[in-house]
This record gives C-alpha cells, structure tokens and sequence, in this order.
C-alpha cells in the first residue's frame, strides 16, 4: 500500500528550504543578471554559495558526494519547495540537466568517472550539458532516428554530428554525448573544450530559466578516449531510460513549486482587488478558477507522490511508465494552473511585474521538453493494448 505520510527529516528539510527560498532567494529575482537566455553563470555562482552555506546544495545525490542521500519521496518534497522561486533550483544545484546527468553518473559512471565528473558537478562547481537530441530529420521523440556516429579508432572513439536544444551547453565544463555505434547507441563523457565540439549557437527560446540557454552543438572529429564511454558500449538507450525516467518526474517536482507560486500571487491579488463592489474573488468567474487551481494542485501534488513511490519502492527499471503518466499530467495541469492565473491577474499578467507571466512561459516549454504529451500518450496506449493482449491470451 502506499504511504503518503512524510517523515521527520522530509518535513524539516521542506521547511527549511521553504525559508531559504523566501527570505534568500526570491529577492535575486529581479537581479539584472537574469538574461535573455538564462541566468549568467555570476549569478548561479552566488546563489549556489548561499545554499551551500546552508547546506542545502545537491541534496538528491548520495553522502560521498556531499548530498543528503534523499530517496525518491524526499526529493519530490523538497524540490518542490525549491521550486517556488524559479531560481530555487539553480541555488540548491537540482536544475536541469544537471541533475539528471548526476543521477546517472551516480547509477552507471565508473569510480575513476565519478571523481573526474561527478565530484565537481555536484559540488556545483561546473555545469554540464546533456546532447541527445538532434535537428529534424535526427533523434528526437524517436531516439532511433539518431544521426551522430561513434567510429572506433584505436583507443578512441571518433564522434560526428549535430546536436541541437541542448540545454546548459553554453558555459557547460562537460557533455553526455549519446551517439550511435552500429545499430546501437552510446553515451560517452567529453571536456566541452574537446577539438570538435562547437556551440553553433544558442536558441531564442521562450523560457529562460536554465544557465547557458539551449544550443546547437555541432560534432565534427571529435575524439574521445574508451575510458570515457559511460557505462558499457551499445547500452546507450538503456542508459537513457534510467536518466529520463526519474528526470520527467523531477521537473514535475520542480515545476509544481512554481505554480503553486503563481496561484498564490493570483490568490492574494484576487482576494485585495475590487470590481464591481466586491474583492475579485467573490466573483464565480475568478474564485472558481482559484478553486481548479487548488484541484489540479492536488491531484499534481499526489501524481507526483505515487510516482515517486514506485521508483522507490518497485525495483531497478521501474517507473518508466508511471513517468510518462506523470509527466502528462502534471505537464498539462500545471499548464492550466499558470494560465488561469496569467489570466486572474488581467493586464498585470503579462508583465515582469510579476513572476507569473515567465512562470507561464516555462511550464509551456515544459510540455515539449523531455517528451510532448502526444508522444508520452502514444507510448500509454501501446502498453495499455500490450496489456490487454496478454490477459486475452490467459
């Protein structure tokens, strides 16, 4: 049976990040270094130091490498009290990618690996980048389409390529590069500074929550040493499943802080201003938008949960299906929940007067990221008629 109660140490760290992002980090929101594709690596650098002073930085990874060990449950709680400012995620070091290229260097990477890659990562020193996805005609939705090759040449493997919507590879110190290598694929680690990877450029985008924007990457020559490939060859696409299955529900955690922030902030301007002789929220038309709001939060808020519990609780390579579930969703409510309140807020929805109108802009973007919705419902129905097949065939 799944448990929702939350333990002691859950719910002490909940409120102490809680207070971290109010009193530490919600006033950076309007620093100047937030820019068109992100905020500046300055000052990530500065809210990174303020969370590591409070020893909150990298809790999801294990003790050796500085974290708290959090399982699955933990972390939804915490990130999501981390995401109630969109700079929360950046000063705690659980931003995309770099937090799931951290969980699989923590599950696949070699010792040697670790050290060299992970240590520093989760010490937020670097930033990383995760290159996958590729222009039209590549890997996107279907990784089997993927164009980037890995040719062995002695002792190294020689990657060529085009890589785009790589997110943090601007500024970024190393790359997971996943490549094919025959029928198929492998992930291999890469200095950014390595001859041959070059950021073509980096995206107009309209969410600029991530250091480093999205770029496109390009590959050409690019030699990496064997003791760079992560993990085993040709296990790239198993290797995938494991980091994109917990990383779909991350950003669910992370995400869902937001909104609850934008709610709160159409909350109170709904209940001080007047229209019509009465506060806002007297009138149906607003308090029953507040009131789905409070509904898609919820069931978010338990989506979240039970996915949670079952990559806690349901053994290795469990989850990937109940994430794409998740990642629906939540994806989608959460998107409901930041347009009502755009639209609460009326014409000060949409300006930097608040943070509600980028809110909404990034939970769209995260509707696209780590699978679009149709691509996630495509794979529910094909497991749902595999199921079927086999109780008819009982």
């Amino acid at each position: 049976m799944i448990s929702l109660e939350r333990g002691a140490r859950e719910t002490e760290l909940a409120a102490k990040v809680d207070a971290f992002i109010r009193d530490k980090i919600i006033p950076f929101e309007r620093d100047p270094r937030i820019e068109h594709h992100g905020p500046s690596d300055d000052l990530a650098n500065e809210l990174k130091a303020l969370a590591r002073k409070e020893g909150l930085l990298s809790p999801h990874v294990g003790e050796a490498y500085g974290g708290l060990g959090l399982n699955h449950r933990e972390i939804a709680t915490v990130f999501r009290s981390a995401g109630y400012s969109t700079l929360g995620p950046i000063a705690l070091n659980i931003m995309a990618p770099d937090e799931g290229n951290m969980a699989m260097l923590e599950k696949v990477a070699s010792a040697e690996q670790k050290e060299k890659f992970l240590r520093p990562l989760a010490a937020g020193k670097v930033r990383s980048a995760f290159l996958m996805t590729e222009p039209d005609g590549g890997a996107g939705s279907d990784p089997s389409m993927m164009k980037t090759t890995a040719v062995l040449d002695g002792n190294h493997w020689v990657i060529n390529g085009v890589k785009t919507l790589i997110t943090g590879a601007d500024g970024a110190a190393f790359s997971i590069i996943m490549a094919k290598t025959g029928a198929r694929a492998t992930m291999f680690l890469a200095d950014m500074k390595t001859p041959g990877i070059r950021i073509e450029r980096v995206l107009d985008t309209i969410d600029r929550t991530m250091p480093g924007g999205h770029a496109v990457v390009s590959l050409t020559d690019v030699r990496v040493s064997a003791e760079d490939v992560l993990g085993q060859p040709d296990e790239g696409f198993k290797y995938a499943q494991v980091r994109l299955a917990p990383a779909r529900l991350t950003h669910c955690m992370r995400w869902w802080g937001a909104a609850k922030r934008a709610h709160d902030i159409a909350t109170a301007y709904a209940c001080e201003r007047q229209a019509f002789g009465k506060p806002l929220v007297d009138h149906e038309g607003v308090g029953f938008m507040l009131a789905d709001n409070d509904i898609d939060l919820k069931q978010a808020e338990l989506t979240i949960d039970w996915c949670a519990w079952v990559l806690d609780n349901a053994g290795h390579g469990a989850g990937t299906a109940e994430s794409s579930v998740a990642k629906v969703a939540v994806s989608e409510a959460l998107y409901r929940i930041a347009d009502r309140c755009v639209q609460i807020l009326g014409g000060r929805g949409v300006t930097d007067d608040t943070p509600v109108h980028q809110i909404f802009r990034d939970i769209r973007a995260f509707r696209i990221y780590d699978g679009p919705s149709e691509v996630h419902r495509w794979s529910i129905a094909k497991r749902i008629k595999r199921e079927h097949k086999a109780k008819a065939s009982h």
